[in-house]
């Protein structure tokens, strides 16, 4: 599991927007969760998650790696 932090959604439409960039990234097997109210993402499989954090930032939102 890769949890991203997403800042600047604001709408359902972001959250889909993120969904959409994420699911597009090779190696995502499932995008499991977008919440703006806690402005992060999760996804499942064995992408990258440098292309998954530059798919984000191409839509207009700021990403970053939450390590646990």
């Amino acid at each position: 599991m890769i949890r991203i932090r997403v800042t600047g959604m604001t709408c359902g439409h972001c959250e889909a927007s993120v969904r959409e960039a994420l699911a597009a990234v090779p190696g995502v097997d499932e995008v499991t969760s977008v919440d703006r109210a806690q402005g992060q993402a999760t996804v499942t499989g064995a992408a990258d998650t440098a292309a998954l954090i530059a798919a984000v930032r191409q839509r207009g939102f700021e990403a970053s790696e939450i390590r646990d």
